[in-house]
């Protein structure tokens, strides 16, 4: 290549700047005629340049039919549509086309590339943001497993935020908005997504949405505006799409490995601080400082904490036994048979009977599992003794050592009352924690002292109170009070008349 451009170059000088006559110039290389006018014409060589498009005998008469299967393949999935072979096979099978498969090959490749889309570009304003979910893989407590991560991009400054949660769905999603909106410092004004269940009850007409409660509720308390793109366009939030791609190849890459979601999400959040410091191409500063500008644009933080819950009404079983989610969660045996209102957070589960919380139980991310709390049922182990020993929810209740001891002296001295005894005992747990009750249970067996009575009062012991001296200080008006003493001529009455044992 580099050798006929030298040779182009030379002819060129000859001719156009030496005034050698073309016919020497033939004479002496041998060329064609209208090679040396192409050489005088162009300052470098053209390239090969057909006329007209080359004719295609054998694959032309089966265009219309290939541009068929294509137009077909658009609304299958990408893993089901033609290759350019399954093609060939269906001409060669179908249509009779005795062609080879080069020339297929070719066709099918030509089509795809006149068939793509050509997107615009897009202004991104300050305040405005796009969010989508992603999967990527953990090793989370020694398990790989598939995790969902939420992700808030700003496509202003190309800040985001990124955090991983159990799955997708309406706690999730609220609880990235919470943290996603204060990491950045406000609330983006508008906010795009793709049409998820968990914002889209119903696609209308148009870009027309009939949102779901849990996106209602989110909206009203943070008053963002929303933008839904087209079915089957995620183009349109191309920011966020990107996003999701940079933050599973940058940080779940090597596989994270953690002990739990919180660490995980420590991990990512110090990643998306860092990131901040990142200077954007064709941009003066770095991301943290665009940031600084977007805010300007944010709707402030409401002042009121967002609860990041979703609701559900339900009645507690006849087992005091409430079913949310596919799993159940226990509550206080007196609220069986009630209506009760659940509250789903990310990492809990509350259970409210008339506002007020009833129950709180660590969420369970499984299906068809139960959180029994023992402390529950004791109520009616008091008046149902016999089935202390086979209660389920008491099923592998790990009580301090004092507590058998307690038991086996109780039901010794009381014999069958001693298990009601110690039940009575156990239901001091409805006000006091464990660690409490186990000092008083361990202090009454010092001195023998083994009833429910015994032990109560052992939880608030004078000493603990502190020695408490009076003072005047702040009581002037106290001062004025005169106490009278004590009459110990009438003390001394009552020993002489025999009052005394």
């Amino acid at each position: 290549m580099y050798q006929d451009m030298i040779l182009w170059l030379e002819i060129r000088r000859k001719v156009l700047v030496e005034g050698v006559s073309k016919r020497q110039v033939l004479r002496e290389t041998g060329m064609h005629w209208t090679t040396l006018e192409k050489i005088l014409s162009h300052s470098e060589p053209p390239g090969y340049r057909a006329k007209q498009p080359r004719s295609k005998p054998k694959v032309g008469p089966y265009l219309e039919r290939i541009v068929q299967i294509l137009d077909s393949d658009k609304e299958l999935p990408k893993k089901q549509r033609h290759t350019a072979k399954r093609i060939f096979e269906c001409l060669s099978e179908e249509e009779g086309y005795q062609g080879g498969y080069t020339a297929i090959k070719e066709a099918v490749r030509e089509l795809r590339r006149h068939g793509r889309e050509v997107f615009m570009p897009l202004v991104h304003r300050p305040g405005e943001a796009q969010v989508d979910f992603g999967y990527a893989l953990a090793k989370v407590s020694g398990r790989l497993r598939k995790v969902a991560f939420f992700v808030m991009a700003l496509p202003y400054s190309d800040a985001m935020f990124v955090m991983a949660f159990e799955r997708e769905c309406t706690e999730t999603f609220s609880e990235g908005h919470v943290q996603g909106f204060e990491f950045f410092g406000g609330v983006a004004r508008r906010i795009s997504y793709d049409n998820s269940k968990v914002m889209v009850a119903k696609i209308l007409q148009g870009r027309d949405r009939r949102l779901t409660r849990g996106m209602l509720r989110l909206k009203s308390h943070y008053l963002f505006d929303h933008h839904f793109c087209r079915v089957g366009r995620p183009n349109e939030k191309g920011v966020v799409e990107g996003t999701v791609k940079y933050a599973r190849q940058n940080y779940f890459v090597p596989v994270p490995q953690v002990s739990d979601l919180k660490e995980l999400n420590g991990h990512l959040r110090e990643r998306c601080e860092v990131d901040l410091g990142r200077r954007l191409r064709g941009q003066s500063g770095t991301k943290a400082k665009l940031l600084g500008e977007e805010q300007g644009a944010f709707v402030p933080l409401p002042t009121v904490p967002f609860e990041a819950c979703r609701r559900a009404s339900t009645t507690a079983s006849s087992l005091s036994l409430v079913r949310f989610d596919d799993n159940d969660y226990s509550v206080p045996v007196r609220y069986a048979h009630h209506p009760v209102v659940v509250k789903g957070f990310v990492d809990r589960v509350e259970i409210a009977r008339a506002g007020e919380v009833v129950a709180t139980h660590r969420r369970i991310w499984n299906k068809q599992k139960v959180s029994f709390d023992p402390v529950h049922y004791l109520a009616l182990l008091e008046r149902k003794p016999g089935a202390l020993d086979h209660a389920r929810p008491l099923e592998g209740w790990n009580l301090p050592e004092c507590f058998s001891l307690l038991r086996r002296r109780l039901e010794a001295e009381f014999e069958g009352e001693g298990t009601r005894e110690y039940i009575r005992v156990l239901r001091l747990m409805e006000k006091h924690s464990v660690k409490a009750l186990s000092r008083a249970v361990e202090r009454a067996l010092a001195v023998r002292a083994h009833s429910r009575d015994a032990v109560a009062q052992f939880l608030f012991p004078r000493e603990e109170w502190g020695a408490r001296t009076f003072r005047l200080d702040g009581r002037e008006h106290l001062r004025r009070v005169k106490v009278a003493g004590p009459d110990l001529d009438a003390y001394q009455a009552l020993l002489a008349t025999g009052g005394h044992r």
